[in-house]
């Protein structure tokens, strides 16, 4: 499913992972891949280039899972940068990372971060986690888009 925004659509099949961690994005692949097969998830281990690749791109994904410790620019700066394009305001982007500070978690949502989600260790757990985030992504977009567009009544 596309929905368009500003010009650009956005690929809801498709999910882009910044993750540094090659354990946790190999963690991420496998717990995806169990829970969402038809999900295509594109991989970025740095955040440095994220904003000029969707900036070139036709298709933007539906999804950005991001990493807030990386090193070089972090996941605070891809997150404000994210943000700061208008062009990406239908794009998702999921704080999924290992910190539980309550003041990191208040910055993202601050800069803009649509979730924030803690990394457990065990693996059952971190699919269990990561599953129900990617679920609860899916039905707000399904039911933002099936509503006939904001303020219409429902007819049945």
């Amino acid at each position: 499913m596309k929905q368009h925004d500003h010009g650009r659509s956005i690929d809801h099949g498709r999910v882009l992972v910044v993750e540094d961690s090659e354990e946790d994005a190999e963690a991420i692949q496998r717990a995806l891949a169990q829970t969402h097969p038809d999900l295509r998830l594109e991989f970025a281990n740095r955040g440095e280039h994220v904003v000029a690749g969707l900036l070139e791109a036709d298709e933007l994904p539906g999804l950005v899972l991001l990493d807030l410790n990386m090193p070089g620019a972090g996941g605070h700066t891809l997150l404000a940068a994210i943000r700061s394009h208008p062009e990406f305001s239908a794009v998702t982007v999921v704080v999924f990372t290992s910190s539980t500070a309550p003041a990191e978690v208040d910055a993202c949502y601050a800069a803009g971060a649509d979730s924030y989600i803690y990394k457990p260790v065990n693996f059952h757990l971190f699919r269990t986690v990561l599953k129900g985030a990617v679920d609860y992504w899916q039905q707000t977009r399904i039911h933002a888009g099936s509503d006939g567009g904001a303020g219409s009544p429902s007819v049945k």
